[in-house]
């Protein structure tokens, strides 16, 4: 007698159901850990623009009047990718004038590459949002 070799479609059918279950407890952690990621990334580059927007400040008579100030000076303050203002999921957009200078980041796709919007000015401190634009009267990120 010849034993044979292979699985039989109730086996199969019992592997590929744990692989979606397993698929379906993974995911939304990653996908949630990318999110976390995405707002992380976006505070440290609003830390970014707001110590970059000061040296400019230092060495110019005015705070750079966008992003594009920054990455475009020799050297530049800031790198060409966050100069085009998209980073990692989120928009990232900076005014300034003689004395002051405003730098705001919201997610380009709402709950799927972020959830906060941030804001940073003069005073350094990174302010977030979690319903609207952020601005000077928002929370602090601590």
């Amino acid at each position: 007698m010849r034993k044979r070799a292979g699985f039989t479609l109730v086996e199969i059918m019992i592997v590929v159901a744990i692989i979606a279950l397993l698929a379906a407890i993974a995911i939304p952690n990653l996908l949630r850990a990318r999110l976390n990621a995405n707002e992380s990334a976006a505070i440290a580059a609003m830390q970014t623009l707001s110590t970059a927007a000061q040296s400019y400040r230092s060495a110019n008579p005015t705070y750079p009047a966008g992003l594009t100030n920054l990455s475009s000076a020799t050297p530049p303050y800031i790198d060409s990718v966050l100069g085009t203002g998209a980073k990692q999921g989120y928009s990232f957009a900076l005014t300034g004038v003689t004395n002051a200078f405003t730098a705001t980041a919201g997610p380009q796709s709402v709950g799927t590459t972020g959830s906060r919007y941030f804001f940073v000015d003069e005073s350094g401190v990174v302010r977030s949002n979690a319903s609207a634009t952020a601005t000077s009267a928002s929370s602090p990120i601590e």
